[in-house]
C-alpha cells in the first residue's frame, strides 16, 4: 500500500510540471536532429586487408610450419607500426594530395593486426568515400614498399583492396535522436523533482490535510478588484 502511495506522489509530482516533461525531451530529439542532418559531415570507412610472410610454397620454400605462422603473427604486430611511419604517410600525402599531411592521415587511419592471424586491416575514414578508398588503397601500395625497402622481401600480399563505401558510419541520426531524447528526458525528471524539493509553499487543501493531519473546515476565496462592487 506504501508503494502505491508514493507512486501516486511520483505521479504528482510529474503531472503538475508535466509539460516540462514533455518539452525539455523533444527540445533534445529535435535540436539532435538538426545537427544529425543538416551540420554534422557524414564520414564514410573503406577498408583494405593485406597478409605478411610467405605468399606461397615452391621447391625451395615447401610450405609455412606452426612456428613460421606465428612468427608472421608476430610481424605483423611489427608490420602494423610501420604502416603508420612518418616516411610511409608521407609518400600516402603526396599522391593522394588535396592538402593531406602525415598527421591529418595518421588520424583517419587504423592499421591492426587481426588476433591470431596473419591479416592486417587497414581502414581509412574520409568525408569522400571515393577520397577514403583511395587513401586506403595508397597506404597499402606504399607500405609493401617500405617493407620491401627495410627488409629486402617482398613479403606482403594484397587480401583485399578498399572500395568506395556507400553509406556512412557517422553520424548515426536514429542513435543520436534516441540518446538526445533519453537525456533529455532525464534532464527534465531530474528538474521537476529539484524544483519540487526547492518549493515550501502550500497550494491545495490537500497538501494542508497531508501535513497538519487535520481536516480542512473552510476556503476562503480570492476576490479580485474587477469582482469588487464597493470600488
Amino acid at each position: 500500500m506504501e508503494e502505491i502511495i508514493d507512486l501516486q506522489e511520483y505521479w504528482r509530482v510529474i503531472r503538475k510540471r508535466l509539460l516540462v516533461v514533455i518539452a525539455l525531451p523533444l527540445i533534445a530529439a529535435v535540436t539532435s536532429a538538426v545537427f544529425s542532418f543538416f551540420i554534422l559531415h557524414p564520414v564514410y570507412e573503406a577498408s583494405a586487408m593485406v597478409i605478411v610472410g610467405r605468399q606461397a610454397a615452391n621447391k625451395d620454400n615447401p610450405g609455412l610450419d606452426y612456428s613460421s605462422v606465428m612468427a608472421n603473427q608476430q610481424m605483423a604486430k611489427t608490420y602494423e607500426t610501420i604502416a603508420k611511419s612518418q616516411t610511409v604517410l608521407e609518400r600516402v600525402a603526396n599522391q593522394v594530395g588535396g592538402g593531406a599531411t602525415p598527421g591529418s592521415l595518421s588520424d583517419a587511419i587504423t592499421v591492426k593486426a587481426v588476433t591470431n592471424t596473419e591479416i592486417i586491416s587497414i581502414n581509412v575514414q574520409d568525408p569522400n568515400p571515393d577520397r577514403a578508398a583511395l587513401i586506403a588503397n595508397t597506404l597499402t601500395k606504399e607500405f609493401s614498399a617500405r617493407i620491401m625497402e627495410i627488409k629486402k622481401v617482398d613479403n606482403v600480399g594484397l587480401v583485399d583492396a578498399a572500395t568506395a563505401p556507400q553509406v556512412p558510419i557517422k553520424p548515426n541520426k536514429k542513435l543520436n535522436i534516441a540518446m538526445a531524447f533519453a537525456l533529455g528526458l532525464f534532464a527534465a525528471m531530474g528538474l521537476v523533482f529539484l524544483l519540487e524539493y526547492l518549493d515550501n509553499s502550500i497550494k491545495t487543501a490537500e497538501e494542508i490535510e497531508e501535513l497538519t493531519g487535520l481536516t480542512v473546515l473552510g476556503i476562503i476565496p480570492q476576490f479580485s478588484a474587477l469582482n469588487n462592487p464597493a470600488k
